[in-house]
């Protein structure tokens, strides 16, 4: 219910600013709306408030909710004229080259509205410092044929946490490409890819039994937001 009042009320602004509607993209600032939908995402945020590494997938702290997290990170957005439209909890998996084994993370996928490049990079960067993170991965969405996409994201139905856990430790050049991804509790892979690497994360999710779906992937710009 807070989170929706969030929205509620940040959305009544861009309203007022006569930003809730027309034709081409509008502003608030430096932030962007999509073209006649004001909720419709712009960027994906993805992060945690975890420091520790995770290596067990029995750890009590991947049962986390991160519901305190999820408000934190929606107040955050608004400072910087973000408007949060909602978060998805994930199941992190990725690869440690120092530790050579898979190590986990509970996370959420942040969906942002009406919000730029600069103010998602300041969005990230808060959180990053806050929660003392390395890093917080950002999705900007762009046109497939903009010449700042250099990555698309990816949906993939059917794969659980344990498939794509065991699939990843047993392809080195997956691991070290794709690195890691999320899973959702619904068992649907979130992957974020570099374009270069796209034919190789097919090839990827069909050895995992998946079918790769091309009508949800999404280009845009990645960026690992650090110090």
């Amino acid at each position: 219910m807070i989170a929706a009042r969030v929205v509620a009320v940040v959305a009544s602004v861009f309203v007022s600013a006569g930003l809730a509607g027309g034709v081409g993209p509008a502003a608030a600032g430096p932030a962007a709306c999509a073209a006649g939908n004001p909720l419709q995402p712009t960027a994906e945020l993805f992060a945690t408030d975890n420091t520790a590494t995770i290596t067990d997938p029995q750890d009590e702290r991947l049962r986390n909710r991160l519901a305190g997290f999820e408000l934190a990170v929606g107040a955050i957005a608004v400072q910087h004229i973000g408007l949060p439209v909602g978060s998805t909890l994930v199941s992190g998996v990725f690869w440690s080259d120092e530790r050579r084994q898979a190590t986990y993370e509970r996370s959420r996928e942040f969906h942002l509205a009406c919000v730029g490049s600069a103010d998602l990079r300041r969005i990230a960067d808060q959180v990053r410092t806050r929660y003392r993170q390395e890093s917080v991965l950002t999705f900007q969405r762009l046109a497939a044929n903009s010449p700042e996409a250099d990555a698309v994201t990816v949906t993939v139905a059917g794969i659980d946490v344990q498939r794509f856990r065991d699939g990843l430790v047993a392809d080195p050049v997956a691991r070290e490409r794709l690195v890691g991804g999320s899973v959702t509790e619904a068992g649907t892979l979130i992957l974020v890819v570099d374009i270069a690497d796209v034919e190789l994360a097919q090839r990827f999710v069909a050895k995992l039994g998946g079918t790769w779906d091309a009508h949800s992937v999404q280009y845009g710009d990645r960026e690992f937001v650090s110090a």
